[in-house]
């Protein structure tokens, strides 16, 4: 685990540079709130975004999509069968997706729909402490993570102050960021969105998703040097995001 720790900003910075190379296309069933930034990360980032939800043409983007994003973030009846429809055609066509719980330790229905869901099959679920709790039943400790990650071999990413990522096996933690994330909507969406676009273009899913949670916090750290406070902050990171390389993630990766 030293070694993939050490090894991570130089890693990442591969990955980047495969994804700016490929432009991955990422389907992202996300909330109303987040599209747009979402948007703008994966843009920034170097891949292609889609978001309809139509039935009528969904299973075509996701068919020629590279990853996809199950976002609950807007718990509606559209988002519902869009995600249906999206799961079954990833599924057959094997494209990577990874599930954002968002607010299920709100809504016991919002809880219910999530676990079904982690049946089939993410790659990567990126969550808090309080969801990670609502999808599990147990506490957010480092013995739960691993025995859920490796009862549902999905990536685990529990992000907040420290991102711990962990597959069951190996587990990296990241202390990347900064303080401005929590005052901006969609920040966590957007990680989310990142890490399927990472998973699109690296085997990997736990190198994929550290990766991509790496790159977003050395990105949000850097906007946060440089902007005056929540309004600028968004922009800032999309910049941060966009010029990264491997000399800034060396230089600002904290990871252990």
């Amino acid at each position: 685990m030293r070694a993939l720790a050490s090894e991570l900003p130089h890693i990442a910075s591969d990955i980047l540079a495969r994804l700016r190379a490929r432009a991955p296309r990422v389907h992202c069933i996300t909330n109303a709130v987040a599209q747009h930034f979402t948007a703008n990360v994966l843009l920034a980032a170097g891949a292609i975004p889609s978001m309809t939800l139509s039935a009528d043409e969904i299973g075509t983007f996701v068919a020629r999509a590279d990853a996809l994003l199950v976002n609950l973030g807007t718990f509606d009846a559209e988002r519902r069968d869009a995600a249906a429809t999206a799961l079954e055609v990833a599924s057959e066509e094997g494209v990577p997706w990874v599930l954002d719980p968002v607010f299920i330790d709100r809504s016991e229905p919002r809880a219910a729909y999530a676990k079904s869901l982690v049946a089939e099959k993410p790659r990567a679920i990126r969550l808090n402490r309080a969801e990670f709790a609502a999808l599990s039943g147990l506490e957010a400790e480092d013995g739960a993570l691993l025995r859920y990650a490796l009862d549902t071999l999905a990536v685990l990413a529990l992000t907040g102050a420290v991102d711990e990522i962990t597959d069951g096996a190996r587990t990296v933690w990241i202390e990347n960021g900064h303080p401005l994330m929590a005052r901006v909507t969609a920040m966590g969406c957007a990680a989310s969105a990142l890490t399927a676009a990472f998973l699109a273009v690296e085997s990997d899913p736990l190198v994929a998703t550290a990766a991509a949670l790496l790159c977003f916090g050395v990105a949000g750290g850097v906007a946060g040097e440089r902007a005056t406070g929540p309004g600028s902050f968004p922009a800032a990171l999309l910049d941060g995001l966009y010029a990264l390389d491997n000399k800034t993630l060396n230089e600002k990766a904290r990871v252990k």
